[in-house]
């Protein structure tokens, strides 16, 4: 008996990249605006901007996203509340469900940022130029790339797409998916408590002991929870997180590097410029020099 093969289809087709940008910007930043015939999507990673799509304006904070079609002119300006972090990706796709993005302003959830981090991780795997370069319009491949990089890249995004089309359209759920649901519901929650408990204590020197016993939680159980949800341990993320905090104050310019390091708990300025050459491989003032001159468009 004779196998017969069955098409598979494809519901959201990426064929080519234009760019893709992670972006830390000022307070100040504003971008005039363009429009292309490719799609090219905005995520707001963390505080917030103005964007103008044709005569319409709208402010995006932290965990939303904009699509802009085809054609259609967008810019972007921070709001002068903050200093945001934004991924900027553009590419070229085909397929009817594409149409579900237009005019629309969505939210991200954790396993679509996760899809995020996967992108652009293996973006960095397959370009040569820095990431956060607002005026690189032509993307330019290492001599060698990891295998299976620029595959991966364009089988994240795809997946990114579907998720977001698929999580927004009200599919009907079967008891055991609702189940699992409600599990991973459950572990969000608790996720999320320790992640507003974290920002609520940013100027604080926290323990693990301290983090669990404030929480009534176990420590394996904090552990595997940002294990499992951001890869990563508590304490790490804690580091992380003042360290984003740090980048933000030096983009908004309101206080000096030592200011800042009273201000999130370091114990002297020399452990702070330790611990953030560290975790961004730039000094406080390397990191401040490359910020202005990206705003004063000398960036290379």
């Amino acid at each position: 008996m004779p196998y017969a093969p069955i098409p598979l289809r494809q519901e959201i087709t990426v064929e080519e990249i234009y760019t893709i940008h992670y972006f830390e910007y000022r307070s100040d930043f504003h971008f005039p605006g363009e429009s292309h015939d490719f799609w090219e999507f905005c995520y707001v990673d963390k505080g917030e901007v103005l964007i103008t799509m044709d005569e319409k304006e709208c402010v995006l904070k932290n965990g939303d996203i904009v699509f802009h079609k085809p054609k259609e002119f967008h810019s972007v300006a921070a709001t002068g509340t903050s200093a945001p972090n934004l991924v900027v990706i553009s590419f070229q796709c085909i397929g009817e469900a594409m149409r579900f993005f237009e005019n629309k302003i969505l939210h991200v959830d954790n396993a679509e940022r996760n899809l995020l981090a996967q992108i652009i991780w293996e973006a960095k795997n397959c370009f040569a130029h820095r990431l956060d370069d607002p005026y690189q319009t032509k993307i330019v491949k290492k001599d060698s790339v990891l295998f299976g990089a620029e595959q991966f890249l364009r089988l994240y995004l795809e997946q990114f797409l579907l998720h977001i089309v698929r999580r927004n359209t009200l599919m009907p759920q079967s008891p055991q998916r609702i189940e699992k649901t409600s599990k991973n519901k459950s572990d969000t929650e608790i996720f999320q408590r320790l992640l507003l408990y974290l920002k609520e204590h940013i100027s604080e020197q926290l323990t693990v002991e301290q983090i669990c016993r404030d929480n009534t939680i176990s420590r394996s159980q904090l552990q595997k929870l940002f294990h499992t949800q951001n890869g990563c341990s508590a304490m790490d993320y804690f580091a992380n997180l003042k360290i984003d905090a740090a980048k933000e104050m030096i983009r908004m310019s309101d206080m000096n590097f030592t200011q800042i390091a009273e201000e999130l708990g370091y114990a002297s300025i020399h452990y702070f410029s330790r611990q953030f050459k560290k975790r961004t491989a730039m000094t406080p003032t390397e990191y401040a020099y490359s910020i202005k001159i990206l705003a004063e468009g000398s960036f290379e």
